[in-house]
């Protein structure tokens, strides 16, 4: 599992908790598979392992890994990845964003303002409206 700390990207917790979240919700880590331990990750990353024990909590909250006495931190298999395509529109995003400029401030502003909040209008058919 590969994790990167920058020192303007947010608290470790932050950028650990988001960096985890994401590797799960694209598939990168499969329903099942192992995490390292807290102590381990916190000795990889060079944080307290009360950092890496609060992201493992906060995760566990959002029902995306389960810890067990003896078997470790593993993915939930109630975590469910983002298809393919929301992956590939979300990394579009991000390179039109950073070529404009635009923070992650501005683009969660838009996408706020301009998500449904109704499901979308469905056509319906001539022939389904008077069956024969």
């Amino acid at each position: 599992m590969i994790i990167a700390l920058s020192p303007t990207g947010g608290t470790p917790a932050e950028q650990i908790h988001d960096q985890i979240r994401g590797l799960i919700t694209t598939g990168a880590l499969a329903a099942t598979e192992r995490l390292p331990s807290v102590r381990q990750l916190a000795v990889d990353l060079q944080v307290a392992p009360g950092t890496i024990a609060k992201v493992y909590k906060q995760l566990e909250q959002e029902r995306l890994i389960e810890t067990r006495i003896g078997a470790g931190t593993r993915v939930s298999t109630r975590a469910s990845a983002i298809s393919i395509d929301v992956v590939h529109a979300a990394r579009h995003l991000i390179d039109v964003s950073e070529r404009e400029g635009l923070q992650l401030e501005d683009i969660l502003q838009i996408l706020r303002a301009t998500w449904r909040t109704e499901p979308p209008r469905t056509e319906r058919r001539a022939d389904l409206d008077h069956p024969v």
